[in-house]
């Protein structure tokens, strides 16, 4: 996963959403997830915690902010009916690319086939062809699961320290965990 790039509204990447782990349970909730469904995916390779795996008995998986993006975006393509199979096919080809610009992307799918379009050329093209598709604006995605997590408590990859509420992109909650 490349840094230094602009996340949305303008926001670093490199900073503060790779500075931020998420535990299972709050990576579920965020996603919108069951703990089985979590666990399934990280065995099977579909959707692993980027920051820690599990390590045997006692150690808990740790998912970075992206994966969570990632976690969301299955459920949805899940929720709308594709197979289990295209959404690992779409998932590795989102990993081979390194998540690069995962924000500015729109998954389309007929259901069949999923589609990345990276411009509303490429979204208007496929809509041309007159088949029935549904799309996956990342971004959307990425700020529900930003506001989701702001409820959340995320932890601190660097020292371990537990962030209660926290938002990558909210200085003022920044400043408050600090002071308690």
């Amino acid at each position: 996963m490349p840094g230094g790039t602009s996340g949305p509204e303008g926001q670093e990447e490199g900073t503060e959403h790779d500075r931020v782990g998420y535990r299972g349970p709050t990576a579920c909730a965020a996603a919108g997830i069951t703990y089985r469904q979590l666990d399934y995916w990280a065995r099977t390779g579909l959707v692993e915690p980027s920051v820690r795996a599990a390590g045997g008995s006692g150690t808990q998986r740790l998912y970075s902010f992206r994966d969570v993006v990632v976690l969301k975006i299955v459920k949805r393509f899940l929720d709308t009916g594709v197979s289990l199979q295209n959404i690992r096919t779409t998932v590795q080809h989102l990993r081979d690319s390194g998540f690069r610009d995962l924000e500015r992307t729109t998954l389309m799918s007929d259901g069949a086939t999923v589609y990345e379009c990276t411009s509303p050329n490429e979204v208007h093209d496929l809509l041309q062809g007159g088949q029935g598709v549904f799309g996956i604006a990342v971004g959307v995605v990425w700020r529900d699961v930003e506001a989701a997590l702001s409820q959340l408590h995320g932890e601190r990859i660097d020292t371990g320290e537990t962030l209660v509420g926290h938002h990558p992109g909210d200085e003022l909650a920044r400043r408050r965990n600090r002071a308690v």
